[in-house]
């Protein structure tokens, strides 16, 4: 049987200390330059046969995401996400909703074991050939090294590349390693109701236009738009 969920980080002073000292660290890292045009867009999800209901409703809603950002400069996205027996896919980077669209369509779901190490990992390479403005990751469950994925969402925090951790449904031990990997990246953590098309869009467009104009078109973006918009610009520092 395929090995699951090694060791959740121990609740304690000496891992909070641990984890606090690390967080001042990446706050006193110089951020990168970056440069002028289209905002860059990591769009991570988890296509194994759990998800197969969500699939199909970020299809129909994604192109918000693209509409929110026309007057930041525009957005490039890539579509990443695993499934199946080790099978990790990443597109070319797409500047369009119809050209997004038609690459999730022909995706179907399949049954396997989450691959969020390999995202994390996949972002960090991206970042380092050109600039990364944020990762957007929707799942479900974790099934791996908490520890290996925090270490590798410290390295996204030095980098500054925030991940935006969407969690849907309640699975505890995907909840706490989604909030630790939201943490140390610089990134924020939200639970959003499976059944909730809206609060989904919401989220995405949040992410899109923080990924095309930073922290401050955030901020006036949640401001306008209010509830879980309006929580992620409260959770980015």
């Amino acid at each position: 049987m395929p090995e699951r969920k090694k060791g959740l980080p121990a609740a304690g002073p000496s891992h909070t200390s641990d984890i606090d000292k690390f967080l001042r660290k990446v706050a006193t890292t110089a951020p990168p330059v970056t440069g002028k045009g289209r905002g860059r867009l990591l769009f991570a999800m988890d296509a194994t046969a759990s998800r197969e209901r969500s699939w199909d409703r970020a299809c129909q809603i994604q192109g918000e995401m693209f509409a929110e950002t026309a007057a930041l400069g525009g957005l490039s996205v890539q579509l990443v996400y695993y499934r199946g027996f080790n099978e990790f896919r990443a597109t070319k980077w797409l500047s369009s909703s119809k050209r997004l669209v038609r690459h999730m369509s022909a995706v179907y779901c399949l049954g396997g074991h989450t691959q969020i190490r390999k995202i994390l990992k996949h972002a960090i390479r991206e970042c380092k050939a050109e600039r990364l403005g944020a990762i957007v990751f929707v799942g479900d469950a974790m099934e791996e090294n908490v520890d290996d994925l925090c270490a590798l969402a410290g390295e996204l925090g030095l980098l500054k590349v925030p991940a935006f951790m969407f969690h849907e449904g309640n699975e505890r031990e995907a909840a706490l390693a989604f909030r630790q990997i939201a943490r140390l990246s610089g990134g924020a953590y939200l639970q959003f109701d499976a059944n909730s098309a809206a609060q989904l869009k919401s989220l995405l467009s949040a992410v899109a236009v923080y990924a095309a104009g930073g922290r401050r078109a955030l901020a006036d973006y949640g401001k306008r738009e209010g509830g879980a918009a309006l929580q992620i610009s409260h959770q980015i520092k």
